[in-house]
Formats: structure tokens, C-alpha cells, sequence
């Protein structure tokens, strides 16, 4: 049984598009699934019958009902961006830069979380009062919280870009154009001595 508890919470899809939770032995919803992902419950879902895997499948899921709801968080203009990104060499990239994004965003919640925990103790009035302040982004500490977050998105937007660099470099490195010398390897290249 103990090698039992610390697993990943099974949830299996069926045919039928029913969700099974296995930890309570009964079916669920997509939005009892959106509780556990509030609650950063760990989960897994996977295909009743082949036992793919479907976690992100289901995420994705959500997100799909969360933006066709009344307060999308992505404009047309920005999901139209993404696609685009799709099968273009740098969608490795932006996923990476997405990805540290979002963890500093969540970083600087935790600390508004942590100080306002400390400032108010466990007063949620007083806390969700610095909660709306810091989404309309009202007050000094909010803004000093934010202009952190903004320089170390630009940090990483200069490191991003810094990567797209070199790897371009890199992709024509090999290349030489008629009229234009080589890529300056050419001249640590011992053949050429």
C-alpha cells in the first residue's frame, strides 16, 4: 500500500470521453480536473485503453474552455503570434522563454503571497486587497514588485534573442555567399594555414 500513496494521482480517459479518477474510483469532470491544477495536485491522465499519455491533452483542454469564456487571457493577435511560432526554428526557443516567464511571474506572486502573509498574518481582506492592487498594479510596492519583474523579462528577452543570434550564426556559419568572406572561423581553420 505505501508505494501505492506516493504515486501520481491516475486519471484514465475513456472512449466515451468520461474521466475515471482512480483515487476516488469515480468519474469526474474537466472541471473537478481545473480544482486539483488550483489545488497543485499532481495528476496524470492517460488513455483508458492504449495508456497514452493525455495530461497535457486535458491541460490544454482547459485552457481551451478558460479562453473561450468571458476574461480570455490571450488576445486574437497574440494566439495568432503563437501559431505562428508553430514549425519555425525558434519555437523551441519561445517555448523556453514562455516557460521562464511565466516561473518569474509565479516567483513574484509567491512573494507577494509571502509578504503579505507577513505584513497582514493570515488577514485574507488585507490580502486580497494587495492581491487587486498588485493585478491593477496600484501602489509603490506594486510598481517597484513589477518593474523587477519587467527588467528580468527583459533579461531573459536579451538572453532569448542572444540565443536566436548565435543560432543563426551558427546555421550559416557553413555558408559562404559569393562576394562575402566567410564566416570568420575560416581563419582558425588549420586547412587554410
Amino acid at each position: 500500500m505505501g508505494a501505492m500513496e506516493n504515486q501520481l494521482r491516475l486519471i484514465k480517459k475513456y472512449p466515451n470521453r468520461r474521466l475515471y479518477d482512480t483515487k476516488t474510483s469515480s468519474y469526474i469532470t474537466l472541471a473537478d480536473v481545473k480544482q486539483m491544477v488550483l489545488k497543485q495536485e499532481e495528476f496524470q491522465v492517460v488513455d483508458a485503453k492504449s495508456g497514452d499519455e493525455l495530461t497535457r491533452q486535458i491541460l490544454l483542454q482547459i485552457i481551451l474552455d478558460e479562453e473561450s469564456g468571458g476574461v480570455p487571457m490571450f488576445s486574437s493577435n497574440v494566439l495568432s503570434q503563437l501559431i505562428r511560432f508553430y514549425g519555425n526554428a525558434m519555437q523551441g526557443l519561445m517555448g523556453t522563454y514562455l516557460e521562464k516567464n511565466i516561473r518569474a511571474f509565479h516567483d513574484i506572486q509567491k512573494t507577494l503571497q509571502d509578504q503579505s502573509q507577513r505584513m497582514y498574518g493570515d488577514n485574507s481582506r488585507a490580502s486580497q486587497e494587495l492581491w487587486a492592487q498588485f493585478m491593477n498594479l496600484q501602489g509603490p510596492a506594486m510598481q517597484s514588485l513589477m518593474q523587477a519583474y519587467m527588467e528580468q523579462s527583459q533579461k531573459m528577452f536579451a538572453q532569448f534573442q542572444e540565443q536566436m543570434q548565435s543560432q543563426t550564426r551558427n546555421m550559416f556559419s557553413g555558408i559562404s555567399f559569393p562576394g562575402f568572406p566567410a564566416g570568420s572561423q575560416t581563419k582558425n581553420d588549420p586547412e587554410k594555414s
